[in-house]
């Protein structure tokens, strides 16, 4: 019998997100630098004769087994991109929200690729990937490659970037129990390009979208001054379109002791 294995879906942060204006195609030109968590979901996968699914964990409930769902779709679609004639019996353990600026979906999405990647014993480095992730979504190639690293145009364009600095720093995720779409976000920006983003100044970086997902859901104010006032933490942003927030910490015992602190979703990590 074919042993299962296993792939994380990281959490992906954006420690910057500079909107700088409205594309034709309906997407957003960005600047962002992505980072990723040590934690977040887990797909684990074994060879099977057709494609399926099944969810478990903490959040399972908040997901379907369906044609929307992005780890289905990211087997289905390397699949037929590849003409490979196999099949994968997958399993989705949920642990992030969904709709919450963590790239939950996404990085399912990019986790079931790699891992298919292995079974089917496809390149990992084979185009037919990145070109599958594109077209799930503007998150998954970032996704793939979990690192850190500078995002443009739609926020697929990547460039590596190293910063030894945030290599294992700690990280607290939070999210305030509600999803937030990402559409209606960009629809609320103000359209103002407030100027680009130096990825080596990421301390100095915005998020562009922090306003306008306040105006939707005002709890990640909330949930933003809560985490701004916990002892130890040296950087707190919104993360993505929202509604999740994050905070950096000086150290483990720190961002361990604010964890005790927040009554809503939470997630202790450190930056991959």
């Amino acid at each position: 019998m074919t042993e299962f294995l296993t792939e994380t879906a990281y959490a992906k942060i954006n420690l910057a997100l500079h909107v700088r204006a409205r594309r034709p195609d309906g997407y957003h030109d960005l600047e962002t630098l992505f980072a990723f968590a040590e934690h977040g979901d887990t797909v684990r996968g074994k060879l099977a004769d057709d494609i399926s699914l099944t969810i478990s964990g903490p959040l399972a409930g908040s997901l379907g087994v369906d044609a929307d769902n992005l780890a289905l779709r990211a087997a289905q679609a390397l699949k037929v991109a590849t003409g490979i004639d196999r099949g994968i019996s997958l399993h989705l353990e949920k642990y992030l929200p969904v709709a919450a600026g963590l790239g939950g979906g996404s990085a399912d999405a990019a986790a079931t690729l790699r891992l298919v990647a292995r079974l089917w014993e496809i390149d990992p480095e084979a185009p037919e990937i990145m070109q599958v992730a594109q077209s799930l979504g503007a998150d998954v190639p970032a996704c793939i490659r979990s690192e850190t690293c500078f995002g443009q145009g739609r926020g697929d364009t990547l460039i590596a970037f190293e910063d030894p600095s945030l290599s294992g720093m700690p990280l607290l995720l939070a999210n305030p129990g509600i999803a937030l779409a990402t559409g209606p976000v960009f629809a609320g920006w103000d359209t103002r390009d407030r100027g680009a983003l130096a990825p080596e100044n990421w301390r100095g970086g915005r998020n562009d979208l922090t306003t306008s997902a306040i105006a939707i859901v005002p709890e990640i104010a909330t949930l933003l001054s809560l985490l701004e006032a916990q002892s130890g933490a040296n950087f707190v942003r919104m993360s993505g379109s929202g509604a999740s927030c994050f905070a950096l910490f000086d150290s483990l015992e720190a961002r361990d002791a604010a964890a005790a602190n927040i009554p809503f979703w939470h997630m202790k990590s450190s930056i991959r």
